[in-house]
């Protein structure tokens, strides 16, 4: 499928000069820069929609964890002593 993208000049330029200093084509920066774009979007989505999910299932089973919960047992990671994530509740 080929596509096309119109940019203005100064924008234009940027990339070029972008891909010169990377030891790039242009067209390579083009396609990096809307792989990540894309990336990131999904990856945005995908947060919000497990963020969604969770409040959904708290308001369902009001299962949860108080802040002094995690931070106690994120205060054990990295040490001697990590301890397993505890159990959800009420």
């Amino acid at each position: 499928m080929a596509t096309s993208i119109k940019i203005d000049d100064a924008l234009k330029s940027r990339v070029q000069k972008l891909a010169s200093q990377r030891r790039r084509s242009a067209h390579w920066i083009m396609l990096e820069a809307i792989e990540q774009y894309v990336q990131r979007e999904e990856a945005r989505d995908s947060f919000k929609q497990e963020a969604l999910a969770s409040w959904t299932a708290y308001q369902e089973t009001g299962r949860h964890l108080t802040v002094p919960e995690v931070r106690t047992w994120l205060n054990t990671w990295g040490t001697d002593d990590e301890k397993a994530a505890p159990e959800c509740h009420k």
